[in-house]
Order: C-alpha cells, then structure tokens, then sequence
C-alpha cells in the first residue's frame, strides 16, 4: 500500500497509457516510483451454486401437529395446527387449524 505524502490518504493504481502511475483520491497528487513487483492487477469471479429440492405433494406427510379440537364444519374432533405472526410483532400470533377429515380451515385469536 502506498500513502501521500502530502495529504497521507490511501493511494491507488491507475494506467496512464502503458505506464502505471499511484494516484491519490483525495488531493489528486501522482507518482512514478512504482516497482513492478508492488501490486498486481487481476479480476476474480467466484460462481455461486444453489441446491434444488423439489417436494412431491402426493408423497409428503402433514408434518404439523396434531391436536384435539372440534371442527366447526363437520364436528370431526382432530385437527392439525399451526401459529403464524398475521399482525404486528406486538400483537399475539393467530393459530390456525386444519380438520384431518374434511379440510376445512379456520383461526384461533390468542
């Protein structure tokens, strides 16, 4: 790394025709007193790969629990469940039950 003298800011590399020269960003000042063995140019490209997971709806189990809970459609007494944040984060979260017989929905206010 290479300082100004004058202003003591970070200087950087930059090529003026087939020369390069140390340029600083703050004050603009030049010098030529670079060794060629001082810094190197180069890019780098790093390739990002992701992982595909494909879910087969007919195959996959109700992974929710399970509860005992009478459902207000069909008067089955099983249901699963879960909890999720519908209002703001300093209101409680709603739960939600899903009848294991015919399906229907419907949402506890805690």
């Amino acid at each position: 790394m290479h300082f100004c003298k004058k202003c003591g800011s970070l200087m950087v590399p930059r090529k003026e025709g087939k020369k390069v020269v140390m340029v600083c960003r703050k004050c603009g000042a030049k010098t030529t007193k670079v060794e060629k063995n001082d810094f190197k140019f180069s890019t780098a490209s790093v390739k990002k790969t992701s992982e595909v997971i494909v879910i087969d709806k007919r195959s996959q189990k109700d992974l929710s629990p399970e509860t005992s809970v009478q459902c207000p459609k069909c008067g089955h007494g099983k249901a699963n469940w879960w909890v999720q944040q519908t209002r703001s984060g300093d209101e409680p979260p709603t739960r939600f039950f899903k009848c294991k017989k015919c399906g229907h929905v419907w949402r506890e206010y805690q």
